[in-house]
């Protein structure tokens, strides 16, 4: 019988806060033993919250935390093999590096001989052998950020959390503490939970990335899986730099975008909307006649090792990552080869909202009432033929059916106008694709809405969205839930 590998299971995980407020639904995950794993995602996107939960600092509101197959979740963090590595690294002000170092083990009655064994070992796996004696306020940050690590490794603990401890280091320390953890994990084989909201610091640590956005996991894989093949819009945007662009299937593994059919890897069905991700690196500038697209250069900006050149080509807006300067106004072509294309389907759930009819009237049709709003539609956009008849040729009671709304981003509009749409609320995040922005709205209700527009709104702006009815596709579904 094959040994479980996983040291941490998270088992539908649901935490909320005064009672209502949801942080994580449904959050699962395992963690084996001696991975490093980041927890990397937009701040208030949960990953703290599931940190504290590990580690005991916070109960879920269900759910299960099994280490090594046994339920730690209401353990106290001191009943826990777990230490912790906070932000702010909570050392002692009024004790020496030793006594921090060793201020579990005098807890936990060690004897000293094996007390000053153990602060030696650890401080020497930390790089600063010889620092006992010393007051931790002579220390600069990045050596109480080491003490810090010190005082958590010495207990010998199966596993580490660290959470944001590099964010109050300068940018050259971040670099050093980032190689030097790398290093220490390694070194001490044991199993690392990492949080930041850093990519690049996920990127070069990390044996596997864990990708968050409001409480849920969007993608687990490897620093290589997450940058390459990113699973949705969100972790392609999220995981460095994107151009992103909206396209269609044509044929066997080819892809039609920026007004050229490309050759691509992947493949999906003919007909298929997709979104085409390509890296501004994966972007060849040729004029050697080879290019699929051509296209004038708008910008080009030294950046240290290499230049951002900008590109229109059409309506399209490209990012390049490019060792050669160029100039602006110069006609080049672009080439893509085939493998460096990542094609995502284009998420049908997005926008699909139910409903309840609630009267009829000959003149106004159907009112149907959403959680956002409500509004009257005309009977032939929701019953077969126009008829309020089932399949069977019956007569329909039509108060209390189910509808299911449905409409692509391209058909709403945003406004500032508070009373011009149908929906009101923020925007939480957006995206540049291509040729127009990708927003999503989220209303006082929680329901979010995706919009397509091509102005420029900020996070957070007070929006509401025009959302032309007879646009929209209609299902409406009997009360044994089968379509009519």
């Amino acid at each position: 019988m094959k040994k479980n590998q996983n040291l941490i299971e998270l088992r539908h995980i649901k935490k909320c806060y005064d009672g209502n407020t949801i942080v994580t639904e449904d959050f699962n995950l395992e963690i084996k033993k001696g991975e490093f794993v980041t927890f990397l995602g937009p701040s208030g996107c949960g990953k703290t919250t599931i940190l504290r939960m590990i580690g005991g600092f916070e109960l879920p509101t269900s759910g299960e935390i099994l280490l090594n197959g046994e339920d730690i979740s209401v353990l106290p963090p001191n009943k826990r093999p777990i230490n912790t590595v906070f932000q702010k690294y909570a050392l002692f002000p009024h004790l020496n590096v030793y006594d921090n170092v060793a201020f579990g083990l005098k807890l936990k009655k060690i004897p000293k001989r094996e007390q000053d064994e153990k602060v030696r070992h650890a401080l020497e796996i930390v790089d600063l052998e010889g620092f006992e004696k010393r007051s931790i306020q002579t220390l600069s940050g990045g050596q109480q950020q080491r003490i810090a690590i010190a005082r958590a490794i010495v207990n010998e603990p199966e596993l580490l959390l660290l959470d944001e401890p590099l964010s109050a280091l300068d940018y050259k320390m971040r670099k050093e503490m980032q190689l030097e953890l790398k290093n220490m994990h390694k070194k001490l084989g044991i199993t690392f939970i990492f949080v930041t909201h850093d990519q690049e610091e996920a990127l070069t640590m990390s044996d596997k990335i864990v990708v968050m956005a409001d409480g849920e996991i969007q993608q687990v894989g490897t620093p290589e899986e997450i940058y390459n093949e990113p699973s949705n819009l969100f972790v392609a945007d999220f995981i460095g730099e994107s151009n992103i662009f909206k396209g269609r299937m044509m044929d066997k593994r080819k892809a039609s975008f920026c007004g050229a059919v490309f050759d691509c890897v992947d493949d999906y069905e003919v007909g298929t909307i997709v979104d085409a991700v390509i890296r501004p690196e994966d972007i060849e500038i040729t004029t050697s006649g080879r290019g699929q697209i051509q296209g004038k250069i708008l910008s080009s900006d030294f950046k240290g090792t290499f230049y951002i050149v900008l590109v229109r080509s059409g309506k399209n807006e490209i990012e390049i990552h490019s060792l050669k300067n160029y100039q602006p106004d110069t006609v080049v072509e672009l080439y893509i080869a085939p493998d460096l294309i990542h094609l995502i389907p284009y998420d049908s759930s997005i926008n699909h909202y139910e409903g309840v009819i609630t009267a009829y009237s000959e003149e106004k049709g159907v009112h149907v009432e959403f959680t956002d709003f409500g509004w009257d539609v005309k009977v032939e956009q929701i019953f077969p033929n126009g008829k309020l008849i089932n399949k069977n040729g019956q007569p329909i009671t039509i108060e209390g059916l189910k509808v299911e709304a449905s409409f692509q981003p391209s058909i709403a509009q945003l406004s500032d106008d508070a009373q011009a749409g149908v929906v009101q609320g923020r925007i939480i995040s957006f995206l540049y694709v291509g040729d127009h922005y990708r927003y999503t709205v989220r209303s006082k209700s929680e329901e979010d809405y995706v919009v397509d527009d091509e102005y420029l709104w900020n996070q957070e702006d007070f929006v509401s969205i025009l959302i032309p009815k007879e646009k929209v596709t209609y299902r409406v579904w009997d009360g044994k839930n089968k379509k009519l």
